[in-house]
């Protein structure tokens, strides 16, 4: 029952939480009790605050108690922000993840440690050990954020905007031929 009434509630939720702006990182309804326990995971390019999360989880109760029907019953809306060890699975989650640490397991190969750079629809470019090289999201078993306590070389996030800033350009002028 769970399954099915989330996936009927997932477009409603969905297009609430599109409409402030925000993504939706993952929705699930568990049965806790005689209530529904109904997960909201949003995530935005520049994250997400708690005054925005408390704006989301608003507009998220109007839309579900405007389809009560659907629910059936008394639920408990918990709405929040991705954790720092979610797995990097979507290019935005990349994207996001720009200038940070991430430790890479390749479906082939040795896991690695590098600081992301420019993230395209089908990869992204890794400093790894001084260099970049291209890590193709189709080729990525696991990938999470590690946790840094200080700034980022400067001379890595150089590198990393120099790279992005080619990569761009060469974008630019292949869509102009």
């Amino acid at each position: 029952m769970p399954g099915e009434l989330a996936s009927r509630l997932q477009p409603i939720v969905a297009e609430a939480v599109t409409a402030a702006g925000f993504d939706l990182d993952s929705f699930e309804v568990q049965q806790a009790g005689r209530r529904q326990l109904v997960k909201v995971v949003v995530d935005a390019d520049d994250g997400v605050g708690l005054d925005e999360v408390a704006e989301i989880s608003r507009k998220v109760s109007a839309v579900l108690d405007e389809n009560e029907h659907v629910l059936a019953s008394a639920y408990t809306l918990e709405v929040t922000s991705p954790g720092l060890d979610r797995p990097l699975t979507q290019p935005r989650h990349w994207r996001r993840a720009r200038y940070r640490l991430v430790k890479v397991t390749p479906a082939d190969g040795a896991p690695f440690i590098g600081r992301v750079g420019h993230a395209g629809a089908d990869a992204a470019r890794v400093l790894e050990g001084g260099k970049i090289r291209e890590v193709r999201y189709a080729d990525v078993a696991k990938a999470v954020v590690e946790i840094e306590f200080k700034q980022p070389p400067a001379e890595d996030l150089k590198l990393l905007e120099d790279d992005a800033s080619g990569m761009i350009a060469a974008e630019t002028e292949k869509g102009s031929k």
